[in-house]
């Protein structure tokens, strides 16, 4: 069996830079790599740690992969679980950072499987979940 070493989640979204922006200035992650070097973009990464997300442009992507025409389009339901360094603390910590700046779509709670949760929504719709152990 392959032993997997990273996942990237890849989203395709309606604007490269809208989305750039939110996960850099609202989220706090670096910019990465961007195509081409200056905007419009139709691809950048952020980052943080080891955590990589990918945003393609809408066009671009059904350009490269026509057969996606009317199944891909912005969200499509799909949703990410970032789990932080630290305690729970740490959560909350960041939801009273961005919580003015975003919309919250699962409120800060205590999981009963032990973690400390809140979700939001990112500017085209994917769900962000970030978590931490409760203790």
């Amino acid at each position: 069996m392959p032993q997997f070493k990273k996942l990237t989640p890849n989203l395709i979204v309606s604007s490269v830079e809208r989305s750039l922006a939110f996960y850099v200035d609202v989220l706090g992650f670096a910019r990465g790599m961007t195509v081409p070097d200056g905007p419009p973009f139709v691809f950048a990464s952020a980052t943080s740690g080891p955590v990589e997300i990918f945003f393609n442009d809408t066009a671009a992507a059904l350009k490269e992969h026509p057969d996606w025409t009317g199944k891909v389009k912005p969200s499509a339901g799909g949703s990410m679980f970032i789990e932080l360094e630290g305690a729970g603390a740490a959560v909350d910590a960041l939801h009273d950072r961005i919580k003015s700046k975003v919309r919250v779509v699962m409120p800060l709670t205590t999981q009963w499987y032990g973690m400390r949760e809140f979700a939001i929504e990112d500017p085209d719709g994917f769900v962000i979940t970030f978590a931490a152990r409760a203790q």
